[in-house]
């Protein structure tokens, strides 16, 4: 360890006595080994302080050991197809200190800690050590009910607590949904475009991807309608589309319900931030509409609260709720409890209600204010296409940038760009950029996209 640099000059080593204990060797044997290493040069031995790793720069040629073999960076010819699907997709990346304009982060600097902390101890104080123990797959009754209330409430929402599977994260949703319902080479009609995370999921599980285009009012039910090949599910994100913005006209929901009933297909529902709607009242969701219970609904605490608290959960068909607890213990066996139990406690206070009402005002108006922005600096290289919801908005490119250059631009001044085409399979792709807001205050915004205005005259000038 020593020559291998593992243990570094001055790095104290373990007392003999108790390295002895721990290895059950004789102490004597301990010595004797300190005792060569000294010899040798590798160590010191200070009277009344320890022995300690030499101050030696180079140990010698003779002691050097056979120069190991280097280990091959390139792993990808060992793995599965799976591993090699998961692994050449990328996965999907989170930026821990995301910078200006990363989409889907939400604000976390409102957040009651104060108020979560005193909950957190109430859960210990009155559930004690019970709440160390291994929780249910299926996530507390607790929770699950308060999260059936609530979207039954605000979603309407057909599910009561026993069909809600408590999750870590809509993304282990849409994996779960893979790898339970569908084989390799089974297909999945997405939308085009789409979000990645999602994409991504159905790739790694070799599944073919059919998308379906996504107009002003969501993907478009005529070409899927019409679509010879069989699929065993669409992914929807109804609410709020994933980047477009778009909303899910009540027809098209009502037929695309009607077409998984025929065809005895599912519905992939991902409600990941319908709290945030800014203009008019928001839809019901797909699943509630569904009488035939073909719907699966996805949800996540990622964008309401924070992305710490990795709490997403689903609402199933009863036919699949154990099939899907029972997969979820394979891959991780059950969610935290005690998040769970002070989350529960958080929404029967009310005080998630009250934190999202708050949270919507404040979204709406950093829309508002970054919209008129990039009216004002950027009007001759974008053009914004306002959401009624959601956490970012999608700008066209209507100068003649490429798309990949201005992104490698604002990357270099800390600015994170999302381009638009990346999310597309089809041709005819709009360049553009998704730009998030709600992580950054008015200050924030103003000086990223005065910064990204020196990026983009920048590049004209180039």
């Amino acid at each position: 360890m020593i020559l291998d640099g593992a243990l570094s000059a001055g790095r104290p080593l373990p007392a003999s006595r108790a390295l002895a204990k721990s290895l059950g060797v004789s102490r004597d044997t301990i010595e004797t080994a300190y005792a060569q290493l000294h010899a040798d040069g590798f160590i010191e031995r200070r009277v009344g302080s320890g022995s300690f790793v030499a101050e030696m720069a180079d140990f010698g040629t003779r002691y050097r050991q056979v120069k190991r073999v280097a280990p091959v960076n390139d792993a990808s010819h060992s793995l599965s197809k799976r591993g090699q699907a998961m692994f050449g997709g990328g996965g999907v990346h989170e930026m821990l200190h995301p910078h200006c304009f990363a989409p889907g982060v939400p604000d976390t600097r409102n957040f009651p800690l104060v108020l979560w902390e005193r909950l957190g101890r109430q859960v210990l104080k009155e559930i004690g050590h019970d709440a160390l123990l291994h929780g249910d797959p299926q996530g507390t009754e607790a929770l699950r009910r308060v999260i059936a209330d609530y979207v039954n409430l605000e979603r309407g929402a057909r599910a009561t607590a026993d069909r809600v599977l408590i999750l870590t994260s809509s993304q282990q949703a849409m994996t779960l949904c893979a790898n339970v319902l569908f084989d390799a080479g089974d297909r999945i009609f997405i939308e085009d475009p789409v979000y990645y995370g999602a994409r991504r999921a159905f790739e790694a599980a070799g599944i073919e991807r059919l998308p379906i285009r996504v107009d002003a009012q969501g993907i478009m039910v005529e070409p899927l309608l019409q679509e010879q090949r069989t699929a065993k599910a669409v992914f929807l994100t109804p609410s709020h589309q994933f980047p477009t913005g778009a909303t899910l006209a009540l027809e098209r929901r009502l037929a695309l319900i009607e077409w998984a009933a025929h065809r005895q297909t599912w519905i992939i529902e991902d409600d990941y931030d319908s709290e945030f709607h800014y203009a008019g009242k928001p839809m019901a969701c797909v699943q509630g509409l569904d009488p035939h219970e073909r719907t699966i609904y996805i949800g996540t605490f990622t964008k309401s609260l924070f992305p710490g608290l990795r709490i997403g959960y689903a609402v199933l068909p009863q036919s699949l709720v154990k099939p899907m607890t029972i997969a979820r213990t394979l891959l991780d066996g059950h969610t935290a409890s005690i998040p769970q139990l002070t989350l529960a406690r958080f929404m029967e206070g009310g005080h998630f209600g009250a934190y999202v009402r708050m949270m919507r005002q404040i979204y709406a108006q950093r829309l508002e204010l970054l919209t008129s922005l990039v009216r004002t600096h950027l009007a001759e290289f974008l053009e914004p296409r306002v959401p009624t919801g959601g956490l970012q908005m999608p700008c066209i490119l209507t100068c003649d940038l490429d798309e990949q250059a201005v992104i490698a631009a604002a990357q270099r001044a800390g600015i994170a760009l999302t381009g638009l085409s990346s999310l597309h399979a089809l041709d005819k792709v709009k360049t553009g950029f998704l730009l998030g807001f709600a992580a950054y205050s008015p200050q924030e915004l103003e000086a990223g996209i005065k910064k990204l205005a020196v990026v983009f005259n920048s590049l004209k000038r180039g």
